[in-house]
């Protein structure tokens, strides 16, 4: 994954989930990465990194989601935002990444209380999000889409044609989906709000909901193998009456600003070079997700 209310635990922004692929490796995985890391740097921006370096290994808060962050078939950490880590962490002299999975809407809390040293989940970044952590500049932006029937029977494009379809709809724990239906005029307390994109799926082949909304790359891997569902064309959703484009990056607790600086760097290098892209496009990512918004503009929502 509109700016959500209230803490990240109910915040109503995009999660990133796992396909069935990833499920059981993150329970395999998440006693292990339970302890916590060194405490955390003080007010004047910190010194994390300088540890990081002394300790080789940085860890990773992820949630388990294709193609975000997620432990694959053999076991193994990847996805855009480790991959990503990989290459960046490497470069400022921390050489190996370890996953920490914890469900989306622990992502912050998990972070603040320093279970792990950063969020790399391809978590949204708006401005509820930015009262609580620091974010790297967007390393991607990203529209909506749907799951629906096959052939899109109600003919659902966009928020105000679930409204007005009166389709029964469904989104995922603490996406940003929930609040653009709201914005539109859906009945919070209608949403059937779902673990991720794969009971979403679900759902909507077993015909308890019309719809699934999600992000646009979530979507269409999801219904790749399907043979009852659909993902609609990406759109971008409304917010205070205009469309509006969700970028994601990577959050740091608030003290860690000399940490995020420096990977700042290294990522404004990668996007300057077209390195980027080469490291996010076996994800599904494309040029059109490629993005020059930055933290600052997307906090202000």
């Amino acid at each position: 994954m509109a700016p959500p209310h209230g803490n990240d635990a109910e915040i109503r922004s995009p999660s990133r989930r796992s396909l069935l692929a990833g499920v059981a490796a993150l329970g395999a995985l998440g006693a292990a990465g339970c302890s916590r890391v060194a405490t955390a740097s003080g007010a004047e921006g910190g010194d994390l990194l300088d540890r990081l370096k002394a300790q080789g290994v940085v860890r990773l808060g992820i949630a388990g989601e294709i193609p975000f962050g997620y432990i694959d078939r053999d076991g193994r950490l990847t996805g855009e935002a480790p991959e990503l880590a990989r290459v960046i962490f490497g470069r400022l002299g921390v050489d190996s990444v370890q996953p920490v999975p914890t469900e989306f809407g622990s992502l912050i809390p998990g972070l603040n209380s320093q279970q792990f040293d950063v969020v790399a989940a391809g978590m949204y970044i708006n401005a509820e999000r930015c009262r609580q952590v620091i974010f790297s500049d967007p390393d991607y932006q990203m529209l909506d889409s749907f799951i629906v029937r096959k052939g899109n029977p109600k003919n659902l494009r966009d928020y105000r044609d679930v409204v007005r379809s009166k389709a029964r709809f469904a989104t995922g724990t603490g996406y940003a989906e929930i609040q653009y239906a709201v914005d539109a005029g859906y009945d919070e307390s209608d949403i059937l709000i779902v673990p991720d994109q794969v009971a979403g799926l679900n759902a909507v082949e077993a015909g308890r909901v019309d719809v699934f909304a999600g992000t646009a790359l979530t979507t269409r891997e999801v219904v790749r193998k399907s043979r009852k569902a659909e993902s609609t064309e990406p759109f971008a959703p409304l917010v205070d009456g205009r469309p509006h484009t969700d970028g994601g990056g990577f959050a740091f607790r608030p003290t860690e600003t000399a940490l995020r600086d420096a990977f700042n760097k290294e990522l404004h290098s990668m996007k300057r070079s077209g390195e980027l892209l080469r490291v996010l496009r076996p994800f599904g990512f494309t040029e059109n997700e490629m993005t020059d918004m930055t933290a600052k503009e997307l906090c202000r929502g």
